[in-house]
Formats: C-alpha cells, structure tokens, sequence
C-alpha cells in the first residue's frame, strides 16, 4: 500500500482554506476515485492528472486509487487542486519521496501534455497558506510574482509537471521549449476572465492612470463640482452628481481616481486579492497600488453590483472597486433593486452574501459616485423652460433614487449646463490634476495624525457618536448645521455627515478644527443651498 500527502487552497470568497490532498494506492482493479465535496471542474481533474502525468514521462500506477480532500465538509471548486493531486499520486506511487510533499502547498491546473497552467486566486491562497503557518508554496511560473507578494513564503514557479518532479526527485531540471517569438504565451490566459476586460468599466488600475490624457484642467467650469470632487477624495466622501448631459459629470468621475492616494502595502494586497479571484489582474503587473476604478453599464443586475452567481459566489462590483471608485452613470435607470443592496456595504464595508454552497464575505470599502439627469430629456433646470417632460414623469425619474440611499451620500452637487463663453474661452484653464492630488495628499495625512490609535483612517469612516463626542467643531460653528436639523432639511445622520465634511474642508484649507466657513461649505455641497462662500478650495487657504 502507497500512500502521500501534500497541501492546496480551497478558497471561499476571498478567503482560502489550507486543503489536505491525500493519494492512497491499494491492490485492486484499476480505478481513480476523488472524494471530498469536490464541483464538477475538479472532479474533471481525474483526467487532466491522468493525462498530465503520462506525457510528462511518468507511469501511472495501475492500482486502485482513492485521492481524499480533507476537511471533506468544504466545498471545493476550480481547477487549481490539479498540481496537489498529481504530487500526491507520484508520491504515493514513490516517484517521489512523500516526506518531501508533506509540508508544501502547491497551487495549479494542469493541461493535458503537462504544463502547469495558471489560476484565479492565486494571491489570497498563498495567504491563506501563510497564515495556516506554511513556508513553501508551488505555483505556475507566470503567477509566481504574484505569490512572491506574501512576504515570508519561499515560492517555487513552475512551467510543467516534468520540471516539478525533477526538483522534488533531486533530478536534472529539463529545459522547456521556448513559445514562438511575437505569439502570446497561452499560458497566461488563465489570469483572465473573458468579457472582465476594459469594455465592461471594470478596470484594476485606475482611470486616470488606465488614460494618461485624463486631467482635471481638461474639465471647464464647474467650480462646485471640482470642489466636491476633491473634498470626496480627501475624506472618502460619497458623492452625487446632478445635470443635464455633456455637463462634465463622467468627466469628473473618470478624473476622480487620479487624485486619491497610492494604495498602501495592506490595501494593495486587499485589492490584488479581490481582483487576482476575479480574474482582473493584468499580466506584468501583480500588484495593483492605484485606486481601482469601476463603472458598471446601467443594466447590471443586482449579483453583478454585489456579487453573487451559480455555486460559490463571485465579486461584483462594489469589491472590484475596493479602496477605489465605483461610478454608477445614469444611476436612476439602474434597478431599485440593485441600488437598494448598496445600503449595506455602504454602511459596512464590506458585503456578505448567502448561498446554498456557503457564505462568502467580500471587501467593499468603496467611493461611491452617483450621476443622474435632472430628468428623462435630461433638461430641466429651475433657470429655463427647454424641458418637455411632464411634472409626473419628472416626479417618477427622481424617485427612483430612494431617500435611504440618498441620505448615505455626503455630498450633492448641481452641475450646470457649459456656456459657450466658459467653452470658447482662452482664459486660464482650472487647477491640474497634480496640484489636486498634493492638496489632497496633505490632507489625508492630517487626518492620520488625527485619527492616529482609532481603526479609522479618513473623516467618512469616523462614527457620528466618536465625532461628537472627540472631535468638536469651533464653538457655534454648528449653529446653521442644527437649525437646519430642528426645520427637517437635515436628518440626524444627515448632521453627521455635514460635520465629517467639515472635517475634511478644514484639512483641505489647513485649519485646525472647523469653523463656520467649513461647516457653511459644507452644508452647501450637502444641500445644494448657497451659504455665500467660496467654492473653490484655493480660495479659502
């Protein structure tokens, strides 16, 4: 009787369960059996092994064999357990030394001439397997950078089965053929999704980054808008965008990412997670350390925004857009449905969703931006009258937005229509987007000396409760803020978040708490009502 054992990752979200690949050989009638609450793509594995370890010049033992994956109560899925279960029959078949599998996690498809072939995931699986107390992992050699991200871990990268069984056999490494020159290596097509690609909206850099053309100079006018813009990314504030079309809003939106801070080591690492189980990690580049910027199509279902799907759930959209953007365009033609399930993540941070197969929690620490027509033509302003909607259809477009979900929105700008004088003017154009970004930088990092010994990092994540109670405003500062509160304009979380942008107003302009300009700024890009004061940022420092 043969047996070995070695280690592979069972992920569950973006979670990984540290798996136990068991191969046991006993005198019998040929026959491979594969145990362990496995899915229909990793019970197809038996042939991709089978196949795998004959061409790659092995023999395959002809015995009866039972391949166990333990714990047996969690779901398995997808193809990466193919590297584990073909080491783990050699070993039991003592082509390899079982002592030297026992203690290494191995991650990897196989194709049937034995090249090891690359998988979703592979990032938060060799967490998992960190974290489990492992030190060595095997994973295909394109996804080996990717792996090398887990500090601690020594990762092996390799092209083919042969290649494996020669370094575990303490054999002569064979050389692999080199792919034609000019051709794409196909073994990288297994990092991607189709239909995940720049396309959808969906992209892991962000935009200004995915566009080098993108500035906030190009963008005319709009004083108030670039002014919410910058103090939503100062403080993480949602933002909501309201006017007619070809006004700037997408252009405001797609600019966003682009002054909103480079990622730290543990927010690139979440975000590389979430998009290496997506399938949305560019080849080349295994760390994404820009804010990922996401832009769904109106019709997206409500699994698509969330996440969801058949079996084990997948990321939607508000975890592809973690410590980034998600811009939802023309948002009143989304579903209610849909829109309404961004009030938990909203509130949470993150999304949990249920299913039969288990229940899987995704990251979605998000900047919202909403944008929406003031009706269906797209031309009603209080200033003209070149709208044709009736007051009805008016009142229906509207709301559609519900009051719950527009209460978690910090701040609400109108954008007015461009005049031709704004657009034929050779006047000086509006800030760049790098000053943009040094003023926010500045910012955000007044408010982490701030919040210095609390689990909060920007003004839009500090409780209303801890922020009454720990940092206060200048004294009658608030005044307007609550009369606005006692006369129903302002809801109680409403007040909350007026004083969270006061915050950030104040750390844009420098000052050290807020005063009654900062809070009277703010309640104008919370209320849309003027209070007479400056719009722009610059004018107030």
């Amino acid at each position: 009787m043969g047996f070995a054992r070695t280690c592979s990752v069972a992920l569950v979200g973006v979670e990984g369960v540290v798996v136990e690949v068991q191969a046991d050989l006993e005198p019998g009638v040929a026959a491979f059996t594969l145990v362990g609450l496995p899915d229909k793509s990793l019970t197809e594995s038996r042939d991709r092994v089978r196949a795998a370890v004959v061409n790659s010049g092995a023999a395959w033992p002809q015995k009866k064999l039972t391949v166990g994956l333990s714990p047996a109560s969690v779901p398995k899925s997808g193809s990466g357990f193919d590297l584990a279960v073909a080491a783990a029959v050699l070993g039991a078949a003592e082509r390899i030394d079982p002592r030297v599998l026992s203690d290494i996690v191995m991650i990897g498809e196989l194709g049937l001439d034995g090249r090891v072939r690359p998988v979703r995931g592979v990032l938060p699986a060799v967490l998992a397997a960190a974290d489990a107390g492992y030190e060595q992992v095997v994973v295909p050699e394109s996804a080996a950078a990717e792996a090398s991200l887990v500090p601690g871990i020594s990762v092996l990268g390799v092209r083919s089965l042969r290649q494996l069984i020669a370094i575990l056999a303490d054999e002569p490494v064979p050389d692999e053929d080199p792919d034609e020159q000019g051709r794409p290596d196909p073994l990288l097509a297994g990092l991607r999704m189709p239909g995940t690609g720049a396309a959808t909206g969906m992209h892991s850099v962000g935009a200004a980054q995915h566009e080098p053309g993108h500035d906030l100079a190009d963008v005319v006018g709009q004083i108030s808008a670039r002014t919410a813009v910058e103090v939503a990314a100062a403080g993480g504030h949602h933002l909501f965008l309201e006017g007619p079309p070809g006004a700037g809003k997408t252009m405001l939106a797609e600019r966003l990412p682009a002054i909103l801070p480079r990622l730290g080591r543990q927010e690139s690492l979440e975000v590389t997670a979430v998009h290496s189980v997506a399938g949305l990690l560019p080849p080349g580049k295994p760390l994404i350390d820009v804010a990922p910027y996401c832009a769904p199509h109106h019709s997206a279902t409500m699994q698509a925004l969330v996440g969801g799907g058949p079996g084990i759930a997948r990321p939607g959209a508000v975890s592809l857009s973690h410590r980034g953007v998600l811009f939802l365009d023309e948002t009143p033609e989304f579903s209610s449905q849909a829109l309404d399930a961004l009030r938990q993540p909203l509130e949470a941070g993150h999304v949990v969703i249920a299913r039969s197969a288990g229940v899987v929690r995704f990251p979605a620490k998000f900047l919202m931006v909403l944008a929406a027509n003031p009706c269906p033509c797209g031309r009603f302003s209080q200033r003209d009258d070149l709208c044709e909607c009736p007051p009805s259809a008016i009142r229906r477009y509207q709301a559609r937005l519900s009051g719950p979900l527009l209460d978690r929105v910090d701040l609400r700008v109108e954008v007015d229509r461009v005049t031709r004088t704004e657009l034929t003017s050779s006047g000086a154009r509006g800030e760049s987007t790098a000053t943009v970004a040094d003023r926010v930088r500045a910012a955000r990092e007044r408010a982490t000396a701030r919040l210095a010994g609390t689990p909060w990092r920007t003004n839009s994540e500090v409780p209303g409760r801890d922020l009454r109670s720990r940092w206060y405003a200048v004294s009658g500062a608030m005044d307007e803020a609550e009369r606005n509160l006692e006369r129903g304009v302002l809801t109680a979380r409403g007040l909350d978040r007026v004083l969270r942008v006061a915050w950030t107003v104040a750390d844009l302009v420098g000052h050290d708490r807020p005063d009654a300009t900062d809070v009277a700024l703010a309640l104008q890009l919370r209320t849309g009502v003027p209070r007479g004061v400056p719009m722009a940022i610059g004018a107030l420092t």
